[in-house]
């Protein structure tokens, strides 16, 4: 063959090779985050389009966990990539750290969109950013974290109808119509909007539903649904918690026939509410498809934590350290990744976002980011990953100065208090947990506690959580406390890299 073909040739190759890698690294991403939906107790069951969409076509990863089961916290981790002992986000409120002074002078001009946008992404937010945001304190409408090209952000907490919008820093405030104000359904327009307007170039969108949060307002179409349904009675459901922390210990069992129904009415109420963001990731899809977008767009789908009906006769709630609580539905499909695959590593929240850096070619170290891109678990095909085999749980518990009004007898410090005056949350429900996923699975927790109360479970035999196992094992296998102790406390202390080892090696797809 003369030179002069074989450099022609040569010269083709490599320019189809970078495109390629080009193409990679300019693919689209969409985040659709629900609000307190569980995986343990059912929360996907309503979400049949969303399954046949994303989990059918792309892997569901059947251990992903939250490092804190909280609003506030647990998106803060999210945008951060990092557990919130280097966040420093807390709980909730303003002075627990949730969208403060310090999280937006510090945290957000290091958050993942950031680096999206600085690689060239347009960068949509629609949603329930932080449960502070938007706040006087918080610096009112006006404050956009930087890394947004577009944004329409929720001020406070999640609701459904009369809220007020942040859209590119101008108020913009919502009443009850239906067709209007339904915020699922605006979510899921405004975002069919920026798709029309924005997918010429690489894109990234975070889509943060208010469902299925309180107050569990679904759409008219929708009320009527489920309405024979009832919270699982199987697992821990209505079981004492006579080994666990003192917290869970007070809650009354077996449960009163009102709070019983109480929980099953906040059961059923949430399935409907997620009937609308079923439509909302049709609705995406859809318009992806139509933009010929969709084949090149990775679409995840996560909650920011878990949820419980009735768990340890706790009615409703989340922030709690067991499985129902820490353990999140997360489905992913995109380039590259394979239909109807389930992965068993461990995933985390704070991995979502080292991942859309990934995604945009951008690498992990270059950012004081905890977690790790799990991008290579979903198109690593026939090889195994190098992935951690444990990982750090954190929450700071609340409580009020004073006592509640409807339960004086239970004094100052809890909160959270619903029927029968069972609390959900106190000052010293304040722990860390070490998980375990290796041969053995373990979670270990300790309390910040005037007991410094210990809970263990194996896993592997006990997913339920239904011994605590400390006791025993303090009497026949005292090293394992040691052992869980000393890497409890080097996560705790963990930054960037270190908290992504020790590894052990999982299947890619």
């Amino acid at each position: 063959m003369p030179r002069f073909y074989t450099l022609r040739l040569l010269a083709i190759i490599v320019s189809f090779f970078l495109l390629e890698r080009t193409s990679a690294k300019t693919a689209n991403i969409v985040l659709i985050l629900a609000d307190d939906q569980d995986i343990q107790i059912g929360g996907m069951t309503p979400l049949k389009k969303t399954k046949a969409l994303i989990g059918d076509v792309g892997v569901t990863f059947t251990n992903a966990f939250v490092v804190s089961p909280l609003c506030c916290p647990s998106r803060s981790s999210i945008l951060s990539g990092k557990y919130p002992h280097n966040n420093l986000v807390r709980n909730n409120s303003f002075e627990g750290n949730c969208s403060s002074n310090s999280w937006q002078k510090i945290e957000e001009p290091q958050a993942f969109p950031v680096y999206l946008k600085k690689a060239g992404y347009n960068t949509f937010f629609a949603g329930k950013y932080l449960n502070q945001y938007g706040t006087s304190k918080a610096g009112g409408v006006q404050h956009i974290p930087p890394g947004w090209t577009d944004w329409m952000a929720l001020v406070g907490n999640s609701k459904y109808y009369n809220y007020t919008l942040s859209v590119n820093g101008v108020a913009e405030l919502h009443s009850d119509n239906y067709e209007k104000d339904y915020f699922t359904d605006l979510i899921a327009n405004r975002s069919i909007e920026f798709l029309e307007k924005k997918s010429s170039s690489p894109f990234f969108m975070m889509l943060s539903t208010p469902a299925p949060h309180s107050p569990w307002t679904a759409a008219p179409q929708y009320q009527n649904s489920y309405n024979t349904t009832k919270a699982p009675r199987d697992g821990s459901f209505n079981v004492a918690g006579k080994d666990k922390h003192w917290l869970i210990r007070k809650a009354k069992n077996p449960m009163s026939d009102t709070s019983i129904t109480f929980l099953d009415n906040a059961f059923r109420k949430r399935w409907q509410a997620l009937l609308s963001v079923d439509d909302l990731v049709e609705k995406v899809i859809n318009k992806l498809k139509e933009l010929k977008q969709l084949d090149n767009t990775y679409v995840f789908y996560a909650s920011d934590n878990g949820y419980h009906t009735g768990q340890f006769s706790l009615p409703i709630d989340k922030r709690q350290l067991y499985d129902f609580d820490v353990r999140i539905p997360l489905l992913v499909r995109g380039p590259g990744i394979k239909g109807k695959v389930t992965n068993e590593a461990p995933v985390l929240n704070i991995d979502l976002g080292p991942t859309f850096l990934d995604i945009a070619g951008i690498n992990v170290s270059q950012t004081s980011m905890d977690g790790d891109s799990f991008l290579p678990l979903m198109t690593s095909s026939g090889h195994k990953v190098k992935w951690r085999s444990d990982f750090l749980v954190e929450y700071t518990g609340e409580g009020h100065a004073v006592a509640d009004p409807y339960c004086p007898s239970l004094g100052p410090g809890v909160s959270e208090c619903f029927p029968d005056c069972v609390c959900e949350d106190a000052f010293n429900n304040t722990y860390a947990c070490v998980r375990t996923h290796s041969d053995t699975k373990f979670h270990y927790c300790e309390f910040a506690d005037s007991e410094s109360f210990v809970e263990l479970y194996n896993m592997t035999v006990d997913p339920n959580q239904l011994v605590n196992i400390k006791d025993k094992v303090q009497k026949e296998d005292p090293a394992l406390l040691v052992k869980m102790n000393q890497r409890l406390i080097s996560l705790q202390s963990c930054v960037g890299s270190s908290c992504r080892s020790p590894s052990h090696r999982f299947a890619g797809r």
